[in-house]
């Protein structure tokens, strides 16, 4: 028997293993974090009361017990207290809502449903809440937990449904890719509707100018220094200047130019098809390669204002790409959400220019030459731009050749006239300048021959005085 008890000893060893393992297995699959989860919301101010309608997918809401029957079907029945538990533990408490400064106190739970993931009723808020007041569905429904949708309805006290509201969603637990699609329903019926993702930190549904403005600018400025493409095209146009005033004229036209682009593009004149942000990209690319290949060559400064200016409307579409989905919080302020903005990406370039020219002036007069300098840090920037023009050129060609409407042709020619009169500016400009300068080289030379002929008709003067005596 103890030779028996030996060779049965491995068997039940792998089968001890075998059951523990798929414990394991089985405990993790329960707990599992969805990939992608959508929170859908309303948001309604109603007399001395505050609304929230929400759902999200059961499956996000682990750790709570839902009761079964059968083969793992949730037992509608007896799922009432866990519906609450789930909608306190993994809704309210990852919400914070505020009325004006002050937040508000924990809501109400009103009703809390179980629904199909087919239900559609969160298209609107009178669907959506017809469906959370309604009935629910029948007990005998074949509905595993992690297959059902919660719906919730909180409410909030308030004292006035006029009062300016703020809401701080932190849904991220819910799942690694969490959407928060909001919507916000005022008295005077506008319908704000924003899309979140993760944990956007405080959102104002209603905010004043000045809040909106504050935000813009931050955003301005943190998308400069996070765009490294825009940085680098900034770092081959300054290269040969070496003083602050001389760069104010190049800065400046650079700024008109993706400033107009920027404002077009945010009220919609500009192209709406998919081919042409990654034809914007590519195109910043190549301003990159231009501007470091000028460089190596050499170019004339004087002109470098005229190029900051024709690559600064493209770049403007750059921005406006990063922008779009910031302007769900401008609110009724765009235009001050849009010069807010460019303030922010005016902001971040001094800040680099601050910092870059400086540093250029320490390279070139103490470790290499001004010229060999350039040459070598335009070839490293035309390394990097060269490689993702490549890139993002075979990313474009994934579209084919676009086929253009009648709305796109008509856009299209609008974008030509701004493009010719802006040309128009320059090259009349560039006149005066032209103009200007000429005027100024002949006043210098009418001066100076005047004092040349004052100094002769001195020495003659004196050689007349000296033979006289």
């Amino acid at each position: 028997m103890v030779n028996g008890d030996r060779k049965f000893r491995p068997c039940i060893i792998a089968a001890l293993v075998a059951a523990l393992v798929f414990a394991l297995q089985s405990g993790a699959a329960a707990h599992d974090i969805p990939n992608d989860v959508t929170v859908q919301a309303f948001l309604k101010p109603e007399g001395q009361r505050l609304h929230l309608l929400i759902r999200v997918p059961l499956r996000a809401c682990r750790d709570v017990e839902f009761p079964t029957r059968g083969p793992g079907y949730l037992d509608l029945a007896r799922a009432d207290t866990s519906l609450r538990d789930a909608a306190t533990t993994w809704i309210s408490d990852n919400v914070e809502l505020y009325e004006e400064a002050a937040r508000l106190p924990d809501p109400q739970v009103i009703s809390a449903r179980v629904s199909l993931e087919s239900d559609r009723s969160f298209g609107s808020y009178e669907e959506a809440l017809a469906r959370v007041t309604g009935p629910r569905l029948s007990n005998d429904t074949e509905l595993y937990w992690n297959q059902g949708l919660l719906d919730v309805l909180f409410e909030y006290p308030i004292q006035s449904d006029q009062s300016n509201f703020s809401v701080r969603p932190a849904f991220s637990r819910l799942g690694i890719r969490v959407v928060t699609v909001l919507r916000f329903l005022p008295p005077n019926g506008t319908v704000r509707a924003f899309e979140l993702e993760g944990d956007p930190g405080l959102v104002r549904l209603d905010p004043r100018w000045h809040q909106a403005a504050l935000r813009f600018v931050d955003a301005g400025f943190s998308h400069i220094l996070d765009g490294t493409d825009h940085l680098l095209f900034l770092f081959c146009l300054v290269i040969p200047f070496r003083r602050f005033r001389s760069l104010i004229t190049v800065v400046t036209a650079f700024t008109i130019a993706h400033s107009m682009t920027l404002i077009a593009s945010a009220y919609n004149l500009g192209p709406d098809a998919l081919w042409f942000p990654p034809l914007i990209e590519t195109l910043i690319a190549v301003s990159i390669v231009y501007m470091a290949l000028e460089n190596i060559v050499g170019s004339n400064v004087q002109r470098r204002w005229m190029i900051a200016l024709g690559f600064g409307l493209v770049h403007g579409f750059g921005f406006s790409f990063a922008l779009r989905q910031n302007l769900q919080f401008a609110g009724s302020h765009l235009l001050t959400s849009l010069l807010s903005f460019n303030v922010g990406v005016e902001l971040g370039q001094l800040l680099v220019l601050a910092l870059l020219v400086p540093l250029l002036e320490v390279l070139f007069r103490f470790v290499v030459a001004e010229r060999i300098g350039t040459i070598i840090l335009s070839a490293l920037v035309a390394h990097t731009g060269w490689h993702w023009m490549i890139e993002r050129w075979e990313r474009l060609r994934q579209f084919g050749w676009p086929a253009f409407n009648a709305a796109q042709i008509a856009t299209a020619m609008r974008w030509l006239m701004v493009i010719l009169i802006l040309a128009a500016v320059v090259w009349l400009a560039s006149l005066l300048r032209r103009g200007t300068t000429k005027s100024k080289d002949a006043v210098r030379g009418n001066v100076g021959r005047i004092n040349d002929a004052a100094t002769l008709d001195s020495d003659c003067l004196d050689r007349a005085k000296a033979s006289a005596e």
